[in-house]
């Protein structure tokens, strides 16, 4: 898994897309009934530059029956305590 994240944080980009790249690139090779990404990243162009302030962004994607099914995603959700 962080094999898989490093290709996608490697690239200039903005962290919704990588989040939802990484949960295409599991479900795709993995293949499993549901898949759920959760990043929650600081932003360091927020901490080095500018205001100066601590920026925690979280994003998440979620495919399959964590996707489809509200009672899976729920409990998802409460497990990974968002």
């Amino acid at each position: 898994m962080a094999r898989l994240v490093d290709v996608f944080a490697q690239r200039l980009q903005v962290q919704e897309r990588m989040t939802k790249q990484i949960a295409d690139a599991m479900q795709e090779h993995l293949q499993p009934i549901g898949c759920a990404v959760v990043v929650r990243a600081t932003h360091s162009c927020m901490c080095n530059r500018g205001v100066k302030k601590q920026a925690e962004m979280v994003t998440s994607s979620l495919l399959g029956a964590l996707r489809d099914n509200a009672d899976a995603r729920a409990e998802f959700l409460v497990l990974s305590r968002l």
